[in-house]
């Protein structure tokens, strides 16, 4: 009896965390979009809005596969809990994990060192302290405690990684439309770095990308096992 009632508790547990997680992620989403109504600095939503900043896609990734852990834990049919388990484990391994850690990490390196190159002070009037946290910080700690309370199956290495670098080429290609359709960069950063600058500097946050992924893979296999 003891059991099955731990058993409850846990899975109980893991649902309202679930339901929270999609909730805050869905409450930021809605929150920065509505800035796209406001007198926002020149270029900030300019050609694509939110959507062209990895920040905001990689919110909406974090909603869509919380989103999808929430239906999965209310799925009661054992083939369709299945099959949706699977795109789950997916999405999180290969996408929501390593592009949320990289997008904090990324961050708050380039922020302690100039962030007039990702973060003007500018938006500060636009973007109050508490969004800019939690669209850059809190998304770790809620990607632990996913590892921590759930056992992810993850794909074979190379197929993680080979789809992890088909997102990220996806992402450059979308940054480099933008600038040659409106001369503008999606990040100041970008615009102080030539050709072989800008290509290098996408190897190397592809390497940390990759970095993350495999953070992740070994993080799952020390808390559940192989």
């Amino acid at each position: 009896l003891a059991t099955a009632l731990s058993e409850c508790f846990i899975s109980v547990l893991i649902r309202d965390v679930l339901c929270i997680s999609f909730s805050w992620y869905a409450f930021i989403i809605k929150s920065m979009a509505a800035k796209d109504g406001e007198k926002l600095p020149p270029g900030i939503f300019e050609y694509g809005g939110p959507w062209k900043y990895l920040t905001f896609l990689n919110l909406l990734l974090q909603m869509v596969f919380f989103g999808m852990a929430v239906v999965n834990d209310l799925q009661t049919g054992k083939n369709t809990v299945k099959g949706l388990n699977k795109w789950k484990d997916l999405i999180f391994s290969v996408l929501a994990f390593p592009v949320g850690m990289f997008v904090v990490l990324l961050f708050w390196v380039i922020f302690a060192y100039d962030r007039q190159l990702v973060y003007p002070e500018s938006l500060d009037a636009f973007f109050p302290l508490w969004m800019n946290h939690a669209m850059h910080t809190v998304v770790m700690p809620v990607l632990l405690g996913e590892i921590l309370l759930q056992h992810h199956v993850y794909p074979k290495t190379k197929n993680g990684l080979a789809a992890l670098g088909v997102v990220g080429l996806a992402y450059l290609g979308w940054v480099i439309f933008i600038y040659l359709a409106v001369g503008l960069w999606v990040y100041p950063l970008l615009g102080l770095l030539s050709t072989s600058g800008v290509l290098g500097l996408f190897l190397l946050n592809m390497t940390v990308v990759a970095m993350m992924y495999l953070l992740g893979r070994t993080l799952n296999n020390c808390v559940w096992g192989e």
